[in-house]
C-alpha cells in the first residue's frame, strides 16, 4: 500500500507534477521565479527565452493554484523558500514514483486484448526483457518513420547502435490506460471512466485533462515499456526528460492552439464524460443554438 504524506505541499506537489509540470527543481523554480517577479517591472517575460519563459508560466500557475503561496514567499527568508520548494518537490517525486512502480506491472495487461498473453511473456518485476529486447514492446516503442518489421531496424534498435533520442516519438497509443489508472483509479481501466472518490483527479477537483498531465502519463507509459529499471531524468537511453519536453512543445505551440484543444477535449470527454468541460457540441436544433444564431445575426447587422 502506498503511503502518502498529510503536508499540504507535499500533496500540492503530487498533484501539481502530475497535470503542470512534473521535472523540474521546485527549490530552484521558486527562488527564480520570486527574482523573476522583482525584474518584471523593468523586464517583459517576452524578452526572455522560451525555457525561461515556459519555467516562469509554470511558476505562476504554481502560484495560483496554491492560495497564500506569494505571500509565503515573498515574506520569509531564503530558507523558507527552499523548504517549501523541497516540499512540493518531495510531493512531485514522490507521485512519479509511486505512478513508475505501479504502471510497471500494471502495462502489460494492456499490451494484448483481454484473455490473451504476450508471447514471450514478461515480468512484472523485472524490465530487462521489455523495450527493443521483445517483439511486443518493441513495436510500441519503435520510432515513428522506422519500420519495427525490418530485421536490420530491429536488430540495430535492439543493440542499441540506432540510438532513439526523446523527441522521436513512439507508436503507442496505450494513454488512454494509464491516464484513468493514475487519475480516476487503477480499477477504472476496464470500466466507464469515472473519478472515484479515492482517485487523484476527485482527490484534487480536476475535472479535465491538462496540457501537463497528457505529457505526464505519455512519459510514464514509455517508461514502464522500456527495459530501463529506474526513472532518472538524466537517463540518456529513455532519454525521458527530453521526451516530456517536446510534447509539452507541441502541446503549448500557438500554432497548433487548434487542433491540440480539440485534442484536449477528446480526451476529457474519454477520460471524464460526466464533467461539464467535456460536454459535447450543442444540436442544431436546440433552444440554445437558435438563441445563440440570432445573436449572431444581429450582431453581424449592426456591425455592417
Amino acid at each position: 500500500m502506498i503511503r502518502v504524506s498529510s503536508n499540504p505541499l507535499v500533496l500540492h506537489g503530487r498533484h501539481f507534477g502530475r497535470t503542470v509540470f512534473a521535472l523540474c527543481n521546485y527549490p530552484a523554480l521558486l527562488t527564480s521565479g520570486i527574482l523573476r517577479l522583482e525584474e518584471s517591472q523593468d523586464l517583459l517575460i517576452e524578452d526572455f527565452p522560451a525555457d525561461i519563459r515556459r519555467e516562469h508560466r509554470v511558476f505562476m500557475e504554481l502560484l495560483d493554484s496554491y492560495p497564500g503561496l506569494l505571500d509565503r514567499l515573498t515574506s520569509g527568508e531564503e530558507e523558507d523558500i527552499i523548504h517549501v520548494g523541497e516540499m512540493l518537490g518531495k510531493g512531485a517525486s514522490g507521485a512519479r514514483g509511486d505512478d513508475t512502480k505501479t504502471l510497471k506491472s500494471a502495462v502489460i495487461e494492456w499490451l494484448v486484448p483481454r484473455g490473451q498473453v504476450v508471447i514471450p511473456p514478461l515480468s512484472r518485476n523485472i524490465k530487462s526483457d521489455r523495450g527493443f529486447n521483445h517483439e511486443v514492446t518493441g513495436a510500441l516503442l519503435c520510432p515513428a518513420g522506422l519500420d519495427w518489421s525490418n530485421v536490420e531496424t530491429k536488430e540495430s534498435l535492439k543493440s542499441g547502435e540506432t540510438a532513439v533520442r526523446g523527441d522521436q516519438w513512439p507508436i503507442f497509443l496505450y494513454a488512454g490506460y494509464g491516464f484513468k489508472h493514475v487519475f480516476t483509479s487503477p480499477s477504472s481501466v476496464d470500466k466507464e471512466p469515472k473519478a472515484t472518490r479515492s482517485g487523484n483527479a476527485y482527490l484534487h477537483g480536476m475535472k479535465s485533462v491538462t496540457r501537463g498531465s497528457l505529457a505526464y502519463i505519455a512519459t510514464q507509459v514509455r517508461f514502464s515499456l522500456s527495459s530501463s529499471s529506474v526513472f532518472s531524468r538524466t537517463d540518456t537511453v529513455t532519454d525521458s526528460e527530453n521526451f516530456y519536453h517536446s510534447i509539452l512543445d507541441l502541446l503549448e505551440d500557438p500554432y497548433e492552439s487548434e487542433e491540440v484543444g480539440e485534442l484536449m477535449m477528446w480526451w476529457t470527454r474519454r477520460v471524464f464524460p460526466n464533467s461539464s468541460s467535456s460536454q459535447r457540441s450543442i444540436s442544431k436544433n436546440s433552444a440554445l443554438s437558435k438563441i445563440r444564431e440570432k445573436r449572431a445575426a444581429l450582431q453581424s447587422t449592426v456591425t455592417n
